[in-house]
């Protein structure tokens, strides 16, 4: 599902697997999850088996992808990437250093937003334009909306170890000439660091019960 919405150079692997086969992780990643809860290790243990699979597309040996802080993904020189995990599906994203910046994917459930939630990640112009259940052909805008800002997180901290705010990211979204379940998406900063972009293009597709998102920031030029 997360390959529709990237390009051919981003390697893609996911999965509708709740469990990793056994022996699927290297001894410090089980350590890095030894005293976590057995649904965090299942996560932890599929998403990185996808990793996997995307550094063989790539032609890259396997190896360990350990936790830094905030959880980004440690991948290994010469490459970035990007893992994203939900009840039902996991995938992980991978790209030469040389072509790619930074990537970012976010996988969440297509159900609506608890609306204290929805308050809190919203800015007023968002939910002028997507009011709250207000959906097409099935999309839950809102949660669409989480996804998005998610995918927009991933790409930036990793380069800037800069936090960033919900409201500090206003996304707009497009939907596609043929189908109102995908589209693509515009998300303007408020913050900005060195060398960084303030507008970040993203694509979004709605199938099978998921929203997906995905941002690419090209190794020379903008999102």
């Amino acid at each position: 599902m997360i390959e529709r919405l990237l390009p051919p150079w981003v390697a893609c692997a996911d999965t509708h697997d709740t469990d990793a086969p056994p022996g699927s992780l290297y001894p410090e990643e089980i350590r890095q999850v030894a005293a976590s809860v057995d649904r965090r290790r299942h996560e932890f243990a599929a998403v990185r088996v996808c990793a996997r699979r995307a550094m063989a597309a790539l032609g890259l040996p396997p190896a360990p992808v350990l936790s830094g802080h905030r959880g980004v993904p440690l991948w290994p020189d010469g490459t970035v990437g990007s893992m994203t995990h939900c009840d039902g599906y996991r995938a992980a994203v991978l790209a030469r250093a040389s072509t790619v910046r930074a990537v970012g994917i976010d996988a969440e459930p297509n159900q609506p937003l608890p609306p204290d939630v929805w308050e809190v990640i919203s800015l007023p112009s968002e939910r002028a334009r997507r009011p709250l259940g207000a959906g097409d052909q099935g999309v839950h805008w809102d949660r669409l909306l989480f996804s998005a800002k998610e995918s927009v997180f991933k790409t930036w901290y990793p380069l800037t170890h800069v936090e960033l705010d919900f409201s500090e990211a206003d996304i707009s979204f497009r939907t596609g000439p043929d189908r109102a379940t995908e589209g693509t998406f515009t998300a303007e900063l408020s913050p900005t660091a060195p060398g960084m972009p303030r507008t970040y293009e993203g694509r979004w597709l709605v199938e099978d019960g998921f929203a997906v998102t995905a941002i690419v920031l090209p190794a020379d030029g903008p999102a």
